[in-house]
């Protein structure tokens, strides 16, 4: 992985930005405004599309080169003209070079009239790092999905039907890296049925290139300065190209719902009211079914939780959808009550030995300073404002942050009703709808179920196989003392101590992969003090529970739920013993790859596992929930999405020749 540069910028002096990089300007020094409303708007026709979207449709466009948000902020502004309430936008766009916050800010102050769009931008433009980087904006209504890196590296990773494209960027001449065969096909390959595209340049081999894709480009009367430009729609695949290969069945798309959008959501917890929060921005109708009195009581009942990233160097997929999940989290945290619902303190990992510190080492070169960063010991002493015995990685946009606060948000919308008191004990699917029962009483019913009621999903018949299995976690509270409240940051070795929330720090928290039991234990008070010990027997001292014993200590216990793989299960769900029928060819050659459709359970999903990383995956997780269930752009490279995806289980069972049971 390569850590993410920000935009190298000069000003000239109409406060206009230029790129070092590539000597090249972001946007016509006529107007701006003008040009992107001409070239990329009219010349895709956005404004009679943005008109005819039904309620509940939604138009893709994909942009190379996201700059400074111009065109975004434009097109957006033209689809809140246009688009009837409940319509949506989704904006896919790449950049190598992101703009720093400050600087974004700069540029978008030159449009005065695009103000409004700017600002809510800007409340969301933070923690943009490298991968894919998913903003929600006007209440979900529009999307914006940045991938951060470089055009080739990431397009290709990019599951969506683009209806609109943007062929921005620097000129052919500044950026030839960027203007090529191999990237014109991914746009081919990326290209709803009649996509259209436009560019500002008339470059000849860059017509032919786009042509050559499968496109029909055309020559049409510029603006301003440039005498022509090339608009052009999409033909279909070249009949002389090999096609792209065909999404595995089995990690393919079922055909969307057609008919009611209503769900049913089993489970109050991060990953239930993420889920519906989701569907809801998405016009859905959902009921969200919770078992005990309120929402968040078990796992995601924590009076404080840790959000920080526990990265690879190596990119692995859960690595990316952590680097992803942390920032689509952070933004989500600017709509809640800092200070009593969530704090951006940071979070200080300390290098506690040789073995950690070699991996602290590895990830700091790896990613940008913004994201993390070293500090010495007397660096990070002087950062978390208590003694420390080691230096370590810093996190500077982490923090801690309230769980229920999060999902009583998320669950606040005028499209959920929260059931509490609603337990479903068995799901049946009768006449297209799936209906939630306790004995012989009918709790709910919809077109569709979402299973996010960790591992309790495995007390349905259809989900039993899924290997999820249960840890026990306890967390001890402390009140903060005068001493304790010089505690600046989040200091995590082992275990973790945050700053205090409302008068108490959260101390914790244990792992045992053997009890049942959520009563609270003095021996698990008493680790956890140990492990408080070993971050800072300063910090001990300041809150006086180097006296304390485990009798004295309150806290409370929870089972965190995980996979074998540590990567959550999210996605729809297929009937295992027809699934095991329609691949059994695997168990022979792995190698294969059957025609079968996939035998899906219709409209039955699942968002679970998330472990103790609930608080930066389960969120971005229920994006991806919705983005499957209405065939949108997916907010995680394609690799990540079948890394998550609950048919994996199956399917290595199948190639280990152990199906019919699940792979451990």
């Amino acid at each position: 992985m390569n850590p993410v540069t920000h935009a190298q910028l000069d000003w000239d002096d109409q406060g206009r930005p230029h790129s070092r990089v590539f000597d090249d300007v972001y946007f016509s020094d006529k107007s701006g405004l003008e040009e992107t409303r001409y070239v990329f708007l009219e010349q895709n026709r956005l404004q009679e599309r943005f008109a005819a979207l039904p309620v509940n449709g939604c138009l893709v466009i994909g942009e190379t080169g996201f700059g400074t948000g111009l065109n975004f902020l434009c097109a957006w502004q033209l689809f809140e003209q246009q688009a009837v309430a409940g319509a949506r936008l989704h904006f896919v766009s790449v950049e190598k070079y992101p703009l720093s916050h400050a600087d974004l800010q700069r540029a978008l102050a030159l449009w005065p009239e695009l103000q409004p769009f700017a600002e809510s931008l800007l409340a969301q433009y933070v923690a943009i790092h490298q991968g894919f980087q998913r903003l929600v904006l006007a209440n979900g209504r529009v999307t914006l999905t940045l991938l951060i890196g470089d055009a080739l590296e990431q397009l290709p990773q990019l599951d969506a039907q683009v209806d609109a494209w943007f062929l921005d960027g620097f000129a052919p001449a500044k950026n030839p890296d960027m203007w090529t065969a191999e990237l014109f096909a991914e746009l081919a390959r990326l290209a709803a049925p009649g996509a259209t595209i436009s560019t500002f340049t008339s470059t000849g081999w860059v017509r032919r290139l786009i042509n050559a894709a499968g496109f029909k480009m055309k020559r049409t009367p510029g603006i301003g300065h440039k005498w022509e430009i090339l608009r052009g729609e999409y033909l279909g695949w070249p009949a002389d190209t090999p096609p792209p290969p065909p999404d595995k069945p089995w990690f393919a798309r079922p055909t969307p719902l057609h008919g009611e959008r209503s769900a049913l959501v089993i489970g109050g917890g991060l990953a239930g009211c993420a889920t519906a929060a989701s569907l809801a921005a998405r016009g859905w109708r959902v009921k969200l079914l919770e078992r005990h009195a309120g929402l968040a009581q078990e796992a995601s009942g924590n009076p404080q939780g840790v959000l920080y990233l526990k990265l690879s160097a190596h990119g692995t997929a859960l690595s990316q959808l952590i680097l992803s999940g942390f920032g689509h989290t952070r933004r989500l945290l600017e709509h809640l009550h800092r200070g009593v619902d969530w704090d951006g303190c940071g979070v200080l990992q300390l290098a506690f030995n040789a073995k950690e510190a070699e991996r602290q080492a590895q990830l700091a070169g790896a990613f940008a300073p913004g994201l993390l960063h070293r500090l010495d010991q007397a660096q990070a002493q002087a950062r978390a404002g208590v003694a420390l015995e080691h230096g370590g990685l810093f996190y500077p946009e982490g923090g801690w942050v309230h769980p229920p606060a999060l999902c009583e948000w998320q669950a606040r919308h005028p499209l959920i009703t929260v059931l509490t008191h609603h337990e479903a004990l068995e799901l049946q699917r009768v006449d297209g709808q799936w209906r939630a029962l306790a004995g012989d009483t009918l709790l709910a019913s919809a077109s569709v179920v979402v299973l996010a009621n960790a591992a309790q999903i495995k007390h349905f018949a259809f989900s039993a196989d899924l290997p999820l299995k249960r840890i026990r976690g306890q967390i001890t509270r402390l009140a903060q003392t005068p001493a304790s409240q010089a505690l600046a940051t989040v200091v995590c070795a082992e275990g973790y101590v945050a700053p205090a929330r409302l008068g108490e720090h959260t101390l914790g928290a244990s792992f045992d992969f053997k009890s049942d039991d959520l009563t609270p234990t003095v021996a698990e008070h008493v680790g956890n003090l140990d492990m408080l010990r070993e971050i800072s027997v300063d910090l001990l001292h300041r809150l006086g529970a180097d006296h304390l014993a485990g009798e004295d200590l309150q806290g409370r216990a929870a089972f965190r739920c995980t996979s074998p793989d540590y990567l959550p299960i999210v996605g729809p769900l297929a009937d295992r013993a027809a699934f095991d029928h329609a691949y059994a060819a695997l168990r022979k050659d792995a190698r294969q790859v059957p025609e079968a459709a996939c035998p899906w359970l219709d409209g039955l999903y699942i968002n679970s596992g998330h472990g103790s990383r609930g608080l930066v995956t389960a969120p971005l997780c229920a994006e991806l929930l919705a983005a499957w269930l209405d065939d949108e752009p997916l907010p995680v490279p394609k690799s990540v999405a079948d890394a998550c995806h609950p048919n994996r289980f199956a399917l290595r069972a199948l190639i280990r020749g152990t199906g019919g049971s699940s792979a451990q």
